[in-house]
């Protein structure tokens, strides 16, 4: 079997290794453009995601990722005392593994691989070149920026946060830094996630309307940020920021004849949870369940596998994209209040062992449960 990938970020080079894995030829098709620089670019990974990375895609060594063991939030009327608390015995919530890392690791594994050809994209008509191409029986587009996009897959639901995510690393004294920390403050969320003993990824999603004019920070202005919302590091030094705008967005139709959409093109949801990557992850974990399912069944994988993955996926990625908005709306509207009403609905919470039980299964394995 033949399956074009358009694209090669991350997703596009999981889902390819992924494929290859089950013995399917893939050829990547990606623009000539050189790779830009993540360096302060992380992600989360849920346990059960992890597990399945581990076992069907590729293993990562225990160095690349960080393991994290509890999770506190605060709001900006109370920094001191956590509204909400998520911690297991002897249980990683969540590990942390640089986007660099990752892509690296991926790109030379399918380099090593007879069944992977990447492709350069010269030229707009490429794109017609490929879908009338008859040898590839799927095609799987991760590009939303490209003319197949335009073309087939522009009925969405956006959302304009009108805010940037702030990203960068800081350099720390060595600790255990096993526990992460979001503060949902009058600018917006800001997490603090280790990745070693001496860092940790910073990622503040804060409104245009409540910085300057310029809708612009100075680094001097991000870094008094964050000093201001810091409370356990003795910070030695803070790695040049990067930016990135913030929207979310669930696209309408998943596929058109034998070209499915997948990744960040099928829903785009705020940072403040960490589960963008894991959304993904969980539809891969679904095509691949498709693909094993039709082949027990000697048959052949064709374009019908694109209508069962999206009866399959299409309203829980819904249902789970809605829930991560509801939470950044909720927090969001409850800190235009000096006296938030969330205090007495966090408190119960808080010591409600259920709920704390549910909402670790909820975050570790989405609507798969």
């Amino acid at each position: 079997m033949n399956i074009c990938v358009i694209g090669d970020g991350l997703i596009s080079l999981t889902l390819a290794k992924t494929l290859i894995n089950n013995k399917i030829k893939v050829f990547m098709y990606c623009k000539n453009n050189k790779k830009t620089s993540n360096n302060n670019r992380t992600i989360g990974i849920t346990s059960n995601n992890l597990d399945f990375f581990q076992k069907e895609i590729i293993k990562i060594k225990k160095k690349l990722f960080w393991g994290i063991e509890q999770i506190e939030i605060y709001n900006e009327q109370n920094k001191k005392e956590k509204i909400l608390n998520f911690e297991e015995p002897k249980k990683i919530l969540f590990s942390i593994i640089k986007n660099n890392d990752l892509y690296d690791l991926l790109s030379r594994n399918l380099k090593k691989s007879n069944n992977f050809k990447k492709i350069i994209i010269k030229n707009k008509s490429f794109y017609k070149k490929i879908i009338k191409n008859n040898k590839y029986d799927l095609i799987i587009n991760c590009d939303g920026t490209n003319e197949i996009s335009k073309k087939y897959f522009y009925r969405k639901i956006l959302k304009n946060y009108e805010s940037k995510a702030y990203i960068t690393i800081i350099n720390h004294n060595p600790m255990q830094n096993k526990k992460a920390i979001q503060i949902f403050t009058k600018y917006g969320p800001i997490a603090f996630l280790p990745i070693s003993k001496n860092q940790t990824s910073i990622v503040y999603s804060i409104k245009n309307r409540s910085i300057n004019k310029k809708l612009k920070l100075s680094q001097e202005e991000f870094e008094k940020l964050i000093s201001k919302n810091n409370k356990l590091y003795e910070i030695n030094s803070i790695n040049k920021f990067e930016t990135f705008i913030l929207k979310s967005k669930t696209l309408r139709n998943y596929y058109n004849n034998n070209i499915l959409a997948f990744g960040d093109m099928l829903h785009q949801i705020h940072p403040l949870s960490g589960q963008g990557f894991n959304m993904t992850l969980r539809d891969i974990r679904i095509f691949l369940a498709l693909i094993k399912e039709k082949e027990n069944l000697g048959i052949p994988i064709d374009y019908s596998i694109c209508k069962h993955f999206e009866n399959k996926t299409k309203h829980l990625n819904f249902i789970f994209s809605s829930g991560n908005d509801f939470i950044y709306e909720f927090f969001n509207y409850d800190n235009f209040f000096q006296r938030p009403f969330s205090k007495k609905i966090f408190n119960y919470l808080n010591n409600n062992k259920l709920f704390n039980k549910l909402a670790i299964k909820y975050a570790d394995k989405g609507l798969m449960i």
